[in-house]
C-alpha cells in the first residue's frame, strides 16, 4: 500500500517497495485513484525503490499518459543510480522529469 500526501498543487504517492509485477496492479489502482480524485501535478516518489521492472514501468508510463491528456504532468523523484539509468536509456525522461537522489 502506498502512501499518498495532498500538498498544494500537487499529489505524491510513494510505493515505498520496488515497483515490479507483484505488485504492479494495486499500484495501478493507487495511481489511478490519486489522478483522478486530484488536480495538477502527480509525483511519484521512488525514495527506498531499488528496482523498476518492465511492468512497472509499464504503469508509469500509463499514468504519464493518462496525465497527458488531460494537460497534466508527472514527476519522478528520489530516483536510485540504476533505475535513473534505465530511464534516460529508455528516454523516458523526455517524456516526463525525472529527478535522480541527492
Amino acid at each position: 500500500m502506498s502512501e499518498i500526501v495532498k500538498e498544494a498543487d500537487q499529489t505524491i504517492i510513494r510505493p515505498g517497495v520496488d515497483v515490479v509485477a507483484s505488485m504492479a496492479e494495486t499500484f495501478k489502482e493507487e495511481l489511478l485513484s490519486a489522478i483522478n480524485s486530484s488536480d495538477g501535478v502527480i509525483v511519484i516518489d521512488l525514495d527506498g525503490v531499488q528496482m523498476v521492472d518492465s511492468v512497472g514501468i509499464g504503469v508509469i508510463l500509463a499514468a504519464h499518459n493518462t496525465l497527458n491528456q488531460a494537460d497534466r504532468k508527472l514527476k519522478v523523484i528520489n530516483v536510485t543510480k540504476d533505475v535513473y539509468g534505465l530511464f534516460t536509456t529508455m528516454r523516458l525522461n523526455r517524456r516526463f522529469t525525472v529527478e535522480g537522489v541527492g
